[in-house]
């Protein structure tokens, strides 16, 4: 690219010193890089005297195609540029559990798409941390452990875990106050959609717990808080769903001196090259919303 640049300025001057001028560098450089192209090309550019240099056919060709190939060249880095600069435009590909991902991702995005409609968002929900670069990840969320060295991750909120059942349940007899009295009720158990295995309730002193006999088993989070108000089952939930259910009375926390250490929500992206300013931008919206006690129940 740099030989055909001062190329192209020494096919518009009367000699290498004026081309030289033009340029800021030697004539002797303008002569070496004129010299070489000759070599990579196999043609003579320049027809040389001791004052003069006259253009061949073949350089005159050469200096109408290599003009039109820079200027396509320094376009591309025009545009992009010009997109870094007004609104910010492009894929973002970002991955989050079904759960975060459909009751809080997409409401918190939504005004960030509103003010760069021409970012372009592509998610994919998983419970299960996704391969970033077989699924071309930017951002992604997850809670619990981000043991991956690949990539950067960064704690944004803590995810209590609580055992939550309806007021209607409780009716029925006095709330159990010992793991051992919770077996005796109707229990929910939410199913790993990978493994197809339910996954353990926690509770403190890393104590790992298994339902025996669950009374609703489904693979989906949502549905499974849907179940327990509606009464059907006991369950534990992460704090992002059982929450803002407790605070309207809808559910009633148990055995809360047992609770476990709480998780933490990671939002991580690989550790691969620079930053584009587009997903920089995402990124840090979505630090600033999920870190936010008002925005994401905690």
């Amino acid at each position: 690219m740099d030989m055909l640049r001062i190329f192209c300025v020494a096919a518009q001057a009367s000699s290498f010193r004026e081309a030289a001028s033009r340029l800021g560098i030697s004539p002797q450089g303008v002569t070496r890089a004129v010299k070489a192209l000759e070599q990579e090309l196999g043609e003579v550019l320049f027809h040389r005297s001791t004052r003069q240099i006259h253009i061949t056919a073949f350089g005159e060709q050469l200096a109408r195609d290599a003009a039109r190939t820079l200027e396509r060249f320094e376009q591309l880095f025009r545009q992009a540029g010009s997109n870094a600069d007004h609104g910010l435009a492009g894929r973002v590909g970002i991955t989050a559990p079904h759960a975060v991902g459909r009751l809080f991702l997409l409401r918190f995005l939504q005004p960030l798409l509103a003010e760069h409609p021409d970012l372009q968002v592509e998610l994919r929900l998983d419970d299960q941390v996704t391969d970033s670069v077989d699924a071309q990840i930017d951002i992604g969320l997850r809670v619990g452990l981000i043991r991956d060295r690949r990539y950067i991750a960064r704690a944004v909120a803590p995810v209590p875990l609580h055992v939550v059942a309806s007021p209607t349940l409780l009716q029925r007899d006095a709330a159990p106050q010992t793991l051992d009295e919770l077996a005796h009720w109707p229990l929910s158990v939410l199913i790993d959609r990978r493994s197809g295995r339910p996954w353990p309730w926690m509770f403190r002193d890393g104590v790992v717990w298994q339902p025996e006999r669950a009374a609703f088993t489904c693979d989906d989070p949502e549905a499974e808080r849907d179940a327990v108000l509606a009464g059907l089952a006991i369950g534990q939930l992460p704090s992002y769903l059982a929450l803002p259910a407790i605070e309207r009375g809808e559910l009633v926390r148990l055995l809360p001196e047992l609770a476990p250490p709480p998780w933490e929500l990671f939002i991580y992206r690989p550790q691969r090259g620079p930053v584009a300013p587009r997903v920089r931008l995402v990124y840090d919206h979505l630090i600033a919303c999920f870190s936010d006690p008002a925005r994401f129940p905690q």
